[in-house]
């Protein structure tokens, strides 16, 4: 793969529940961690895609949570570019390119 995979943190790598702070981030979802490994294994850029990224003291909290669980030096943001091929997010849906149809039949 050429560009990057952006992952989401709050319910897609981390459990969320209710928004505590920026310094509370939930526990790691072994599924998704195992799965973002895999991809760095395998020469993969991977970012992780968030909202909390546009509160840049939020920053630091986040890239202690990703060095903890073995995930240290990606980078951080809530920004796509054209670079960006994935997303992996709890709270997306696939939408054919240039149809507006939906891959899963959600409307």
């Amino acid at each position: 793969m050429n560009g990057w995979i952006g992952v989401d943190l709050d319910g897609t790598l981390a459990h969320y529940n209710d928004w505590v702070g920026i310094e509370h981030i939930g526990d790691p979802i072994p599924k998704m961690i195992d799965r973002v490994k895999k991809w760095l294994a395998n020469g993969e850029e991977v970012r992780i895609f968030t909202a909390r990224a546009q509160n840049k003291d939020a920053i630091p909290h986040i890239a202690a949570w990703l060095n903890k669980y073995g995930l240290a030096g990606l980078k951080i943001t809530n920004v796509k570019d054209y670079g960006m091929i994935e997303l992996w997010d709890d709270r997306s849906f696939r939408v054919i390119t240039n149809t507006g149809e939906t891959c899963c039949n959600h409307e």
